[in-house]
């Protein structure tokens, strides 16, 4: 594990199996011209991909919306309001079926958002029988969009749409109006949590990196990969080789990393992954750590032999990769919260992750001087 061409493999294997692991999310967003898919997209979703992503024509009235680096393909449905809108429902439910019986089920779709116009306050026949045709094979979260008043209009659309999982109403982007009068934003982050309710769990951490809206949905996936990976590493460090717990958690370290960095979207290298770690779990970040930790728990316990090695060995290395985890996240919130949720760059990760390192040895180094 001490060769550099070892490390460097490693990280590249587990920065692969990553990504790999993380999927690919499929969202199907339906409604009438001039719903406001498009912004809505832009304002929940990394990349501005209505503007900027690959559309391919799927079927007359769908396409598909994609764009390299993120784990997401929108699936745009148009034509409702046709007077053919039942040839165009027919049309997508062979699409639906037909994914579905693809074996990798990152081409499955996993939810569908069916946008309706809150100004209109009318759902159409179209609607309706989009959203009972949709229900029979996912998820279906109903979208009012242009919220500006309600008047009962959200209970109407859950009466007219009982399959639906939950009814949002959403103003994706700050409105002025002619008297000066500021509407914000609203209803992203419920959407976005509603959403990530219902898709299948395999794909949260997917659909956790392709949305921009929410910093704390990233924050709670991230998390449970911080709990895995303390699993994991109590179960390594159960070796009774004394102090070896750097070697044995490398790659658990390395792909903690990788995996919480590929749940907030970052943009991926293995050169970037390989900089993370070397100031992570180097001789200055979790063997010190490790060791402060080991040294302290012998003192609370005076007398512990060999024997007992082993179980302290596993407590310290799950506290070792549950604090450079949570301090990694805590590194990644403060920068997304700073950039309005965009990705920050690998540089930025890196000089934030280091600082907030070397401040935490230092709290421990003084910590545990005072303590003597």
């Amino acid at each position: 594990m001490t060769n550099p061409e070892d490390i460097a493999g490693l990280t590249k294997k587990l920065l692969e199996e990553a990504i790999r692991e993380r999927g690919q999310v499929n969202v199907l967003i339906a409604g009438r011209t001039g719903v406001g898919k498009s912004t809505l997209i832009n304002e929940i979703f990394q990349g501005k991909l209505a503007e900027t992503g690959q559309g391919r024509p799927v079927t007359q009235t769908t396409r598909k919306i994609t764009k390299e680096g993120i784990p997401l393909a929108i699936w745009d449905t148009r034509g409702l309001e046709m007077d053919a809108f039942k040839q165009t429902i027919t049309e997508l439910e062979r699409l639906v079926i037909s994914l579905s019986h693809e074996t990798d089920h990152n081409q499955h779709i996993h939810v569908a958002w069916l946008c309706i116009h809150e100004d209109g306050r009318r759902v159409e026949d179209a609607e309706i029988e989009l959203h009972k045709t949709l229900s029979k094979h996912m998820p279906v979260i109903g979208v009012i969009t242009k919220s500006r008043a309600d008047q009962g209009f959200r209970a109407e659309v859950q009466r007219l749409l009982p399959e639906t999982r939950n009814v949002v109403r959403v103003r994706a982007i700050t409105e002025t109006l002619d008297e000066g009068y500021i509407l914000p934003s609203m209803g992203l982050i419920e959407l976005v949590e509603l959403t990530a309710e219902v898709i299948p769990d395999s794909f949260r951490r997917a659909f956790a990196a392709a949305q921009k809206a929410s910093v704390q949905q990233k924050k709670n996936v991230a998390r449970r990969v911080v709990v895995g990976a303390a699993t994991a590493a109590a179960a390594a460090g159960a070796s009774p080789i004394p102090f070896s717990d750097a070697v044995i958690l490398a790659p658990i370290q390395i792909s903690m990393f990788a995996s919480i960095s590929a749940t907030f979207g970052l943009e991926l290298s293995t050169a970037f992954l390989s900089t993370l770690t070397a100031a992570a779990t180097g001789a200055t970040g979790a063997t010190f750590v490790g060791r402060t930790i080991v040294s302290n728990i012998f003192k609370f316990f005076p007398g512990v032999g060999t024997l007992a090695g082993g179980v302290i060995s596993a407590s310290t290395a799950a506290t070792i990769t549950t604090t450079l985890g949570e301090l990694y996240i805590a590194t990644l919130v403060a920068l997304f919260a700073n950039s309005g949720g965009e990705p920050p760059s690998s540089e930025e990760v890196v000089r934030e992750f280091k600082e907030r390192l070397s401040n935490a040895m230092r709290h421990t180094a003084f910590s545990t001087s005072n303590s003597n």
